[in-house]
């Protein structure tokens, strides 16, 4: 006999349904507790005094992936020591998989209901778990994502930045011949704080040149040509009435600082992931692929966790969104099949970006990339790209699995 634990999760509760292998049996327990340490251990006590009377073969404890909430409780019950004696089975369910299931009963939304229906999803032991994270990927995680959204709002910052830049100095942002990003410290010192617009426009070029190679600590091939680059952008721009020239300033200083802000943000997130991912043995194996450095290996380690929580490279796959729908109907299959809308976001980014990284560098990515590129009839880059992605999970997975380092294929 076996016990099934289905829990549906929300920030305060834990509904929880207790069923066994026996589908004619009724449900041992229903019931709710707080979704805190207390809570937990309640919910613990009582799975542990009906295996005392039931002496169950196996236990296994499931809950749907919900965000933050789930991840307290499914730690909590993977790493409890008394459950340990047991043969028991923390799992995340995708829940996706559970709503499909329910929804063939047509049962509203209730949450005693969504844990039975959890539980009893669980029963048909079919299901794709996520076996929960051990605890330094956990923290590699919680850095990584950070990483992630803080990388997000620095671009959007830059956006807004540009976008204002363009209302003051249009002639600079669309300028081709400005070989230096106006992101610059330099750059954006001299755009906002060190002088005026009027300032720039009518002083020498040999003090402006002086000025870009002192700021920049001579890091400019060629201050001259810069500063008269510069200097022409500007006396080409259009001018602007002085009351918006006014608000342009304010709003142009308020995201310097936001850009600012982001950056020394993330250089402190980054001297903590390199400090963690040096840990990880598996970081090294990932960055034996060429294109993958530091930042990508940190973040798919980061959520593919340990690779045994995933059956094969195919359920990796899925996982990251990396799959496809299948158009079949007797003889005929279609061509233009659409990647499914599931699967853990920060993953499909990072392999993705890691993929069009690698075809730069490995000769054999490069040339499946254009392969694909060449058959695609519809958005050749991103679906030769997203293709490519798919080729690095299989070979991730058999690095991960074999603990062995890439080696570069030959190309004939």
């Amino acid at each position: 006999m076996k016990l099934f634990v289905g829990i549906d999760v929300s920030s305060k509760k834990l509904e929880v349904s207790m069923l066994t292998s026996d589908i004619s049996a009724k449900p041992l327990f229903q019931g709710t507790f707080e979704n805190e340490l207390n809570g937990a251990t309640e919910v613990k006590k009582l799975i542990l005094k009906l295996n005392l009377s039931q002496q169950f073969e196996k236990i296994v404890i499931g809950m749907e992936a919900t965000s933050i909430y789930s991840f307290h409780p499914a730690y909590f019950f993977e790493n409890d020591d008394d459950l340990a004696q047991f043969n028991t089975q923390a799992v995340i369910i995708n829940p996706r998989d559970t709503k499909k299931y329910k929804d063939i009963f047509e049962i509203q939304k209730n949450d005693s209901i969504d844990a039975y229906y959890i539980a009893d999803f669980l029963r048909l032991e079919r299901y794709s778990t996520s076996l929960v994270r051990q605890e330094k990927y956990v923290a590699l995680q919680r850095l990584t994502r950070s990483r992630f959204e803080l990388v997000k709002s620095l671009s959007r910052s830059k956006q807004h930045f540009l976008e204002n830049l363009y209302y003051k100095l249009n002639k600079l942002v669309v300028n081709d011949d400005l070989n230096t990003s106006v992101f610059g410290a330099t750059m954006l010192d001299l755009l906002t704080e060190d002088f005026t617009t009027d300032d720039i426009s009518v002083m020498p070029i040999e003090e402006l040149a002086d000025y870009l190679n002192s700021k920049g600590k001579g890091r400019f091939a060629n201050p001259s040509a810069l500063a008269k680059t510069i200097q022409k952008a500007i006396r080409g721009s259009y001018r602007l009435d002085k009351t918006i020239q006014t608000s342009i300033d304010v709003v142009l200083s308020v995201y310097v600082n936001e850009i600012r802000l982001f950056q020394k943000q993330i250089k402190l997130l980054e001297k903590s992931i390199d400090d963690l991912l040096k840990t990880f043995d598996e970081a090294q194996i990932l960055q034996s692929i060429p294109g993958i450095g530091p930042v990508y290996s940190a973040g798919i380690l980061a959520e593919i966790g340990q690779i045994k929580r995933f059956e094969n490279q195919s359920q990796l796959a899925k996982y990251a969104g990396l799959a496809w729908k299948k158009y079949q109907s007797g003889s005929f299959n279609g061509d233009n099949t659409p990647m499914i809308h599931s699967g853990d976001t920060y993953l499909h980014y990072y392999l993705i970006e890691a993929a069009n990284s690698v075809r730069r560098y490995d000769p054999v990515f490069a040339r499946y990339y254009h392969q694909k590129a060449n058959e695609a009839k519809h958005s050749p880059h991103k679906r030769a790209v997203s293709l490519t992605a798919r080729k690095l999970v299989r070979v991730i997975d058999v690095l991960l699995r074999n603990h062995q380092i890439y080696q570069k294929e030959k190309v004939v």
